[in-house]
């Protein structure tokens, strides 16, 4: 065997060595790997042969290696849901057989900012009702939720408790969600919501931003919900189109 082959072979059983040991709970989510000499020395392979597998696995997403800090093993999202499935945040954790939490950190009528307005249709004059929270899994914070409002909708006494967004509507505006348009981006650290959901400064954040419609295809709903990536995972079906 010539040595190029002698080489991937042995990262390759590297590789699956790790994964075995994974899904045996040897190795546990969240769990720092020896150094790289420890480990090498440990597995009888070269730094050359171990750093070449640990490089796959964390492009496969099974490990994460963080500068000046080590590898460690990744944390499998606990929710995962499809994209294309519009499901409110409450309904996304029970789901998953977690009790659905809420704390609310801001609930307000407030001046509008232009993207409010461009985005919700609003008057020139026209106030949004502003909820900010904190929503919960078990007790734990999972995702930081902007929700806008247009003023019109909800009454002046409206109060957001510790119920979907989705219910509120129904309940205070006699509004029935039909769809959203969403778009996700991702970002690093983030001074105030990263703390807030108790996140280390290498767990970047999923940020989801929807407009929802009504029955009449009215946007009556502009959400920017800040998710924490080691906790939640989305997929969306795509079909090819015919041509």
């Amino acid at each position: 065997m010539s040595l190029g082959g002698l080489q991937r072979s042995r990262y390759l059983l590297i590789i699956d060595k790790i994964k075995q040991d994974i899904e045996s709970g040897y190795l546990q989510p969240g769990e720092k790997l020896p150094s790289e000499n420890k480990l090498a020395k440990k597995l009888g392979v070269s730094r050359t042969t171990l750093r070449e597998a640990l490089r796959i696995l964390e492009e496969e997403g099974v490990v994460v290696r963080r500068h000046g800090i080590g590898t460690f093993i990744n944390k499998k999202p606990v929710f995962y849901n499809g994209i294309e499935e519009l499901t409110s945040i409450t309904e996304m954790i029970e789901k998953e057989g977690k009790v659905a939490g809420n704390r609310i950190l801001f609930s307000d009528f407030v001046t509008p900012i232009a993207q409010d307005k461009d985005v919700l249709n609003l008057k020139d004059d026209e106030l949004v009702f502003l909820v900010k929270r904190v929503r919960t899994a078990d007790g734990s914070p999972v995702i930081y939720c902007i929700d806008k409002i247009p003023a019109h909708i909800v009454p002046d006494d409206a109060i957001q408790d510790n119920e979907s967004i989705f219910d509120f509507l129904e309940k205070e505006g006699d509004v029935t969600i039909n769809y959203a348009t969403a778009v996700i981006e991702t970002i690093g650290y983030h001074e105030e919501i990263s703390k807030i959901l108790d996140c280390d400064q290498e767990s970047p954040l999923l940020i989801l931003k929807q407009t929802h419609f009504d029955m009449n295809d009215q946007p009556v709903l502009y959400s920017i919900n800040f998710f924490r990536a080691d906790q939640f995972s989305f997929s969306v079906f795509r079909k090819r189109v015919n041509f």
